[in-house]
């Protein structure tokens, strides 16, 4: 059982659990999560009604006896109950690992073989079984936890929880296969969640529907963006998210005033649902994250909700995010790429050259390295990979202090902003010539009636590469040739960076984490080889650029 000395009268404490109950002691009766629990009737708890479930959920954790430290794996969908119980791990003295219900069950046997968790954690109508016997199972509902398997009983060799003790691990892709799980500490995370609440953000009477999966670590910022400023927290069902009208109506019926996910939750909307979108006279934030919006998206939404705070959040999981920037509104018709700002305060963003080298005059582009007392402890048993990530800071390494180098390039503007160049990885060689495939996505947005476009390279089946776009046009464009938009490439690109085969898509596939499924992406574009297997659930509209 944890042995934590409760937090002074005065103070919101060191602890995520502390941070975010925070708003218990002076506003208890305000709400704290609005759910839309079946359609025209949401579900509101309070702040003083989650505190209560807080308290449920960690007396039977400490009942288990888990040593302090361990690690929990919670399989749920964000409501109120799966909030509870991530504050009542931390309050528990225990590291929460969030999972979606849909995730692949020999991806979740993997997390498990690599974590060790002590307990899995699931709601009553959860489908989880066949884990391991090393690992105890339980369900959370509002009477508590209903222990299925008891979690295996050790001798503790701890007791008192620190705050730089890990209060969660985010699994995400990893390069080898293997899910990479990035470790962040309480100090980390309070330290980015004070960082983002300067920018005053949200109010308490805000309710922000969070569209994102709780397993994606953007849905702990839409928690510490809410719970943080004494607002609300508004769970969009993932099965609404996807689909216009639903997730119009949610919106409508929590009265939701702040809508955060990544960019593509708007697509569909804004092509399908413009004047439901238009009517929802309460929304007056949008705060957007993961991927690049696309400007001509980005434009429209504008046109639909002029009075609306649209932010530019920028970071990587590393770091929960990194600074936060308003979008000019409107957004002139010059604009080419969004500032992403600078780093929160307590933060601060350098530019690196291939050399090694600080970049410090304007328009040079660099690899961002960031300084900031929110950074991740490291990957989870993964000290080779930490390594390379967390790298001796560039202007002092004598110092022993560590930065972050992101793997995004960015150059500095006149104003001392920056401005994301891509990634470090999206840079590719073509005939031997450098191509950003950000910059060639960009020029197909420019095209008239073009709402979304990603590139990338592929193999050719005789051997070398292809450079290949895939885009989103406007449902009154579906006449457009895909030779008129390489053609309107060539204009004003070099001749290698214009695409080589262009496919006109109705919709740009989407991960569960909301961005581009570049995976799916490449398997449908090999159907077009003799042999491939069949393109997948995309409505191709035509039929790849005849090569010139």
């Amino acid at each position: 059982m944890s042995q934590q000395p409760p937090a002074p009268a005065d103070s919101v404490g060191e602890f995520l659990h502390e941070f975010l109950l925070d708003p218990a002691r002076h506003s208890p009766d305000a709400p704290a999560v609005v759910e839309s629990a079946q359609p025209g009737h949401p579900l509101t708890t309070t702040y003083a009604e989650l505190g209560a479930l807080v308290d449920v959920y960690a007396a039977g954790l400490d009942a288990l006896g888990i040593e302090t430290g361990a690690r929990v794996i919670l399989e749920s969908d964000t409501t109120a109950h799966a909030l509870a119980l991530l504050l009542a791990c931390s309050r528990a003295g225990l590291t929460f690992i969030p999972v979606s219900p849909e995730m692949p069950h020999p991806r979740l046997l993997s997390i498990v073989a690599t974590a060790r968790p002590a307990l899995h954690l699931q709601p009553p109508d959860g489908t989880r079984t066949d884990l391991p016997h090393t690992v105890g199972t339980a369900r959370f509902g509002p009477t508590g936890l209903t222990i299925e398997r008891a979690p295996e009983r050790h001798t503790p060799r701890r007791r008192v929880p620190c705050a730089t003790d890990p209060a969660y691990i985010i699994f995400t892709s990893g390069t080898t296969g293997r899910p990479k799980g990035v470790v962040m500490s309480h100090r980390a995370v309070i330290a980015f969640y004070r960082g983002m609440l300067a920018h005053r953000i949200a109010t308490p009477e805000d309710r922000i529907a969070s569209t994102s999966p709780l397993h994606f670590d953007f849905s702990l910022l839409n928690i510490g963006l809410a719970l943080g400023s004494g607002a609300s927290v508004v769970p969009v069902p993932q099965d609404l998210v996807r689909w216009p009208r639903h997730l119009l109506r949610v919106l409508r019926e929590t009265g939701a005033t702040q809508v955060n996910g990544v960019p593509s939750i708007w697509r569909q909307t804004l092509r399908y649902e413009p004047e439901r979108l238009a009517a929802l006279d309460r929304l007056r934030g949008i705060l957007f994250c993961g991927e690049e919006f696309p400007l001509p998206e980005l434009r429209r939404l504008q046109q639909l909700r002029p009075d609306a705070r649209i932010i530019n959040c920028y970071g990587a999981t590393e770091s929960m995010a990194c600074s936060f920037k308003d979008v000019p509104n409107p957004l002139p018709d010059t604009v080419e790429r969004l500032s992403i700002g600078i780093a929160h305060p307590g933060a601060e963003i350098l530019l690196v050259d291939e050399t090694g080298n600080v970049v410090t005059e304007p328009g040079v582009l660099g690899e961002i390295h960031l300084r900031s007392p929110a950074l991740f402890s490291g990957y989870w048993d993964d000290p080779a990979a930490t390594r390379s990530a967390l790298v001796p800071d560039p202007l002092c390494p004598q110092s022993g202090q560590l930065v972050l180098r992101t793997g995004d390039l960015a150059v500095r503007r006149e104003d001392g902003e920056f401005a994301f160049c891509g990634r470090t990885d999206s840079q590719v060689q073509i005939n031997g010539n450098r191509v950003e495939l950000g910059e060639v996505a960009r020029r197909l947005t420019d095209f008239p009636g073009a709402t979304a476009a990603t590139a990338m390279v592929l193999p050719r089946p005789d051997g070398g590469v292809r450079l290949t776009a895939f885009v989103v046009l406007a449902a009154d464009q579906a006449g457009t040739d895909p030779a008129e938009l390489r053609d309107f490439c060539a204009r004003t690109l070099p001749a290698y960076m214009a695409p080589q085969d262009i496919e006109l898509l109705d919709r740009l596939p989407t991960t569960a984490n909301g961005k581009v499924d570049r995976a799916l992406l490449a398997d449908m574009a090999g159907a077009d080889r003799p042999g491939a297997a069949p393109a997948g659930p995309l409505d191709r509209v035509r039929r790849p650029t005849p090569e010139k």
